[in-house]
Order: structure tokens, then C-alpha cells, then sequence
């Protein structure tokens, strides 16, 4: 029999207690006993991840090499499947069904433990997550221009975070920053964001405005707009997105540019529609997220 313990931090089974790095009680069921009822689950859940950061893990991400640039992404996991709502926006736009994290390699459920195990730690451990995550941006950036290459940093790949708000207790010297992105003003940090009201943001974090067709989100959408936005819109398919640009189409009133050939943001223009097309379960959404 499997017992689940709240805390401290503990599973029971087959008579053998051992530790867990995590609370796993604000889970759900299912999730609990995929981490306790599993060996190699159990061992990753019982310490803190080694590596936060994926280098170019995605297609999209690595034809920036051919710009000189390296891109380094944290994955999380999205909207409240932690327990903890990371994607604040997530219900207004109707894009948590139709999340990214089910898209491409999102999908295998190794990798969306691995993203659990990180978010848990964000949220249980968070000066500690920052400190390391600091010492990883550190370490890829020297990498990456020993190569010839530069950084730059997504930190919400599959979450709506504000990373702005959030100090970083990391220390270069005595200096002590306000946030990460203080504590490498030399570095490029972008985002894609949902959350229309963010303020605040420093020049090296760039964002991009996520699109969504439903009802309840019209308002922020018609805000991001009016701001002179970069927006980004998820079209069913790469046909959509090839005919617009072909015709020179516009979207929301906003000249259209193709999103798909790198995911560097921050070169485009702001007051573009930023055209990427849906993979995954994705191409199935009816709630509005997905145009076409």
C-alpha cells in the first residue's frame, strides 16, 4: 500500500521511507504516484535538478546559429499544473489546452516530470532556484563566446513569469541585484507574455504580446495594440502564414512577418504581427488561442 505524506517531505512504500526534496501534496493523485510509485521517479524527486536551462533544444531556437546566437530557455511547467499558477492569464485567453508544453518534445512525460521537478523548486526554493540560475546564465554566456556565439536568455518558455519582480540573490563581487536581468545588463533576456499590465521591464528583457481570439481577452489584446505591441499569433498551419505573407496581408490592422524561421525576438519590429503556426495538439484548439 502506498501512503502519500503532506510533510515533511516523505513517501512510505514497501515498508522503505526516504526523503523528498519537494512538497507534492498541492499535485494531483495521479501525478503524486507517478513521482512515488516509480523507482527512477522517486531518486530525481528526493534532490534538486542539476541543470535548469536547455541550450538550442528546439528547432526554432537553433537556426539563431546561423546569427551568431546561442539560445539558452527555461521550461517550466505551465499554468497551475503545479500546484501554483505560473500563467496568470491562462484562463482569460483560453490557451492552457492548447499549451506549448504538449507540443514537440513537451509531450513525453519524462520531460514534463523534469519540468515539474524544476518548478517545484522555483516555487519551494526560490532564492536558491535564482542563485543557480544565475550561476548557469553565467557559465553558457562564457561558453557560448568561447564558441563565437552570443547569449540570449528565454526564461519563460512554457510559463508567464515576471521575472522582473523577482530579486535575484545573486552576488558577482558584493554587488547584491534587484533581478536577474540587473545582474547582466550585457546579456539579451525575451519573453512572449499574455499579461497585458507588466511595468517596469529592463532594457535588455524584450516582449512579445501572445495572441488569443477569445472573447474574454478582446480587451488586452485591443490594449497591446493600441501600445504600438509586437504581437505573436498561433495560426493553424504553415499554409495560413505562407499565403498572408505572400499577399501581404495584415493581422489585427499589423504588418505580418514570418515567426518561424529563428525565435529572436527582440530584432523585430514592435507593431507587427508575429506570425508561428501551431504543432502539437495544438492544431486541434477551438477556443480561440489558434487563428484559422
Amino acid at each position: 500500500m502506498l501512503h502519500l505524506i503532506n510533510h515533511p517531505f516523505a513517501y512510505n512504500h514497501k515498508n522503505v521511507d526516504a526523503a523528498l526534496a519537494y512538497d507534492i501534496s498541492a499535485l494531483s493523485l495521479d501525478i503524486q504516484l507517478q513521482i512515488l510509485g516509480n523507482d527512477h521517479n522517486r531518486s530525481l524527486f528526493a534532490r534538486l535538478p542539476e541543470k535548469l536551462l536547455g541550450i538550442d533544444t528546439n528547432a526554432k531556437t537553433i537556426k539563431g546559429e546561423k546569427y551568431g546566437i546561442k539560445t539558452a530557455i527555461l521550461y517550466l511547467m505551465p499554468a497551475k499544473q503545479s500546484g501554483v499558477q505560473l500563467c496568470p492569464m491562462a484562463a482569460n485567453a483560453g490557451c492552457e489546452k492548447a499549451c506549448l508544453f504538449t507540443a514537440g518534445r513537451g509531450a513525453m512525460s519524462n520531460v514534463m516530470l523534469s519540468r515539474l521537478r524544476k518548478t517545484l523548486y522555483f516555487n519551494q526554493y526560490r532564492e536558491q532556484f535564482m542563485a543557480q540560475l544565475a550561476k548557469e546564465i553565467a557559465a553558457q554566456s562564457d561558453k557560448a563566446k568561447r564558441k563565437g556565439y552570443k547569449l540570449i536568455v528565454r526564461l519563460n518558455g512554457t510559463s508567464d513569469i515576471r521575472f522582473e519582480n523577482i530579486p535575484s540573490p545573486c552576488t558577482f563581487g558584493k554587488a547584491q541585484y534587484s533581478n536577474i536581468f540587473e545582474a547582466f545588463p550585457d546579456i539579451q533576456f525575451y519573453d512572449y507574455t499574455k499579461i497585458a499590465n507588466r511595468r517596469n521591464i529592463p532594457s535588455n528583457y524584450d516582449l512579445t504580446f501572445s495572441y488569443s481570439g477569445v472573447a474574454d481577452y478582446a480587451p488586452y489584446v485591443a490594449k497591446a495594440v493600441a501600445n504600438g505591441e509586437r504581437i505573436a499569433v498561433v495560426f493553424r498551419n504553415r499554409a495560413i502564414v505562407e499565403a498572408m505573407l505572400a499577399n501581404g496581408e495584415t493581422f489585427l490592422g499589423l504588418p505580418v512577418v514570418d515567426g518561424d524561421n529563428t525565435d529572436i525576438r527582440h530584432l523585430d519590429a514592435k507593431g507587427v504581427a508575429v506570425a508561428l503556426y501551431a504543432k502539437g495538439k495544438a492544431r486541434n484548439d477551438q477556443s480561440g488561442f489558434v487563428v484559422g
